[in-house]
């Protein structure tokens, strides 16, 4: 079985693993940077949660012997299935409050206990979190399920991460949902492949979370959601196994696949996925494009995106958004292109994306040339912005605990509607930070770009107020939500919905989907217990007895 070794614990407040972060070098230098942008005197990191300094609720119910020997109610592990990683969940970890943590956590090895579970849960009326990585920015980890059940277990699915099988010829892999996405590469790299679905959270974050959320990934054109690699599924519901055949395209009615991507733990568990897989790739170019004018930077991705390259990284930073990443000194948008290949050069594809980026007034590096390492996306800007992103979860940790205002919400719309749309989501969003906390950066990114449309990617820096930060980010967050609802966006592009996104997602779904999507929750989860209150609220047919009757401290 594919576990994670026991010396390396996760974290129960934080990004990664026990001992991983920013270190006290680091953090005084990132303080000093933090204080001169903003003309602040004091800036310190206020200390994360000690375990002995929390007050959890004591469990309310308790396993039966059927499961008993796989669950837990350990302090560190109710602890760490408590909150995700947004700014919401650090400021409440930094605060000391864990208000809702589950019962139970289960650690299932078998599809056989999966069920076990879910069945024990079904029978007396206690909610089921499935839980990957925990990795979650939206509230879909956290087992907020007020007084309407018995209690909550999150079912951990780490002991599930084998490669099963792996079909050479078709280049595909039967893998277990709760691999982690290194474990997971570290099994397929000997056969010489890759399901090449990089996620900024791929270090702790699991493949059966990324198809329940519809992650992004690696690629910013043509592959970029985790649904493009899904050959088939098993998902474990309360009614019962739904195994989807395994094939390489299906048009016989709608899509059960489809069904559960992007479900976000409601409808069932995925325990085990069929997935496309690809050969490493061994040639890769890569250049950092800068532009004087973001809008000459939007308009090259564009075309670049049209032009049917499809490049691997086309990753827009525009002049903020430069400079927070240390790509660059603020006075330039930057276009970082990757094209890569395990079959051919790259030259032409390269040369070709270069004349589009010089015919939008872009300058381009020299060397932009195909080499068969790494070195190609590791040097110069490029190299810079991929530091930054990869270590992207420790950095939020520090500006959190540096009383920052520091988190993103990403989006998507067409390129007729988007330089309206970008202007007013940025006026919306700047004008909210100076209203709250009286300045701040609002940066923007293209993550992913499409030939009809790019994915924008905002981010917002600002110095809070002690005790009201979460106010302010809600206020900042409210602004740039209804503007780009309004507007015709997306609430989420990869992100997922979870409970954070609710109230924008009920708008942007129609009535009548959002009852078919109800319809569909009835027949797989009667009884409601599937991560209620994300994505859908259940409406369970008959309340358990002794439902509300909580427990005290411990």
């Amino acid at each position: 079985m594919a576990e994670e070794p026991e010396i390396r614990r996760r974290k129960f407040w934080g990004w990664g693993y026990e001992g991983e972060g920013l270190s006290s070098d680091e953090m005084r230098m990132l303080a000093q940077l933090v204080a001169g942008r903003f003309g602040l005197s004091d800036v310190r990191a206020a200390d994360p949660p000690d375990i002995a300094e929390l007050s959890l609720r004591a469990p309310r119910v308790r396993p039966p012997d059927g499961i008993a020997a796989f669950c837990s109610s350990d302090r560190w592990d109710r602890a760490e299935h408590t909150l995700g990683k947004s700014f919401t969940d650090l400021v409440r970890g930094l605060r000391r409050q864990y208000a809702n943590p589950p019962d139970l956590v289960a650690y299932p090895g078998s599809d056989a206990q999966v069920t076990a579970v879910l069945d024990w849960a079904n029978d007396i009326g206690v909610a089921v979190i499935p839980y990957g990585g925990g990795s979650s920015v939206t509230g879909g980890i956290e087992p907020d399920v007020a007084d309407d059940y018995r209690g909550a277990v999150s079912l951990d699915m780490r002991r599930l991460g084998r490669v099963l099988e792996i079909d050479r010829a078709s280049r595909a892999a039967l893998i277990e949902a709760g691999a982690l996405g290194p474990a997971l590469e570290d099994q397929l790299r000997p056969h010489g492949l890759t399901l090449r679905h990089f996620p900024q959270s791929f270090e702790v974050s699991s493949l059966g979370g990324w198809i329940a959320t519809r992650s992004g990934g690696h690629f910013a054109t043509l592959h970029t959601h985790i649904d493009e690699f899904v050959e088939g599924l098993r998902v474990v519901t309360p009614r019962g196994v739904v195994e989807t055949r395994r094939l390489p395209g299906d048009g016989a009615g709608v899509s059960a696949d489809r069904l559960f991507i992007g479900s976000e733990g409601t409808l069932g568990v995925i325990t085990r996925a069929w997935m496309r897989l690809q050969d490493r790739p061994r040639f890769r170019a890569s250049a950092a494009v800068t532009f004087e004018a973001f809008d000459d930077a939007w308009r090259a991705a564009r075309d670049i995106a049209q032009a049917g390259l499809w490049p691997a990284n086309c990753r827009l930073l525009d002049h903020n958004e430069a400079l927070i990443s240390g790509s660059g000194d603020g006075s330039r948008s930057i276009l970082i292109v990757t094209f890569e290949s395990a079959d051919h050069p790259l030259d032409a594809w390269m040369a070709r994306a270069g004349e589009i980026c010089r015919d939008h007034r872009g300058r381009l590096p020299e060397g932009a040339t195909t080499r068969t390492d790494d070195a190609a996306s590791r040097g110069g800007a490029a190299g810079l912005w991929r530091n930054a992103f990869v270590r992207g979860g420790h950095l939020h940790d520090a500006y959190v605990r540096l009383g920052l205002i520091q988190e993103t919400f990403e989006t998507a719309i067409t390129w007729d509607r988007f330089p309206q749309f970008h202007t007013q989501v940025l006026e919306a969003s700047r004008r909210a930070v100076v209203e709250q906390c009286g300045q701040g950066i609002v940066s923007c990114r293209f993550a992913y770009v499409y030939p009809d449309g790019p994915a924008p990617y905002y981010t917002v820096v600002a110095p809070g107020t002690s005790g009201a930060e979460l106010e302010q980010w809600a206020a900042i967050k409210e602004a740039a939500s209804q503007t780009l609802i309004r507007l015709g966006g997306t609430i989420t592009h990869h992100h997922a919905v979870g409970r954070y996104h609710r109230p924008w997602y009920d708008r942007q779904r129609s009535d009548l989907f959002a009852e078919a999507l109800r319809g569909a929750k009835r027949a797989l989860d009667p009884s409601g217990i599937m991560n209620p209150g994300a994505l859908i609220d259940p409406r369970p047919a008959s309340p358990h007895p002794d439902v509300g009757q909580g427990g005290g401290r411990e």
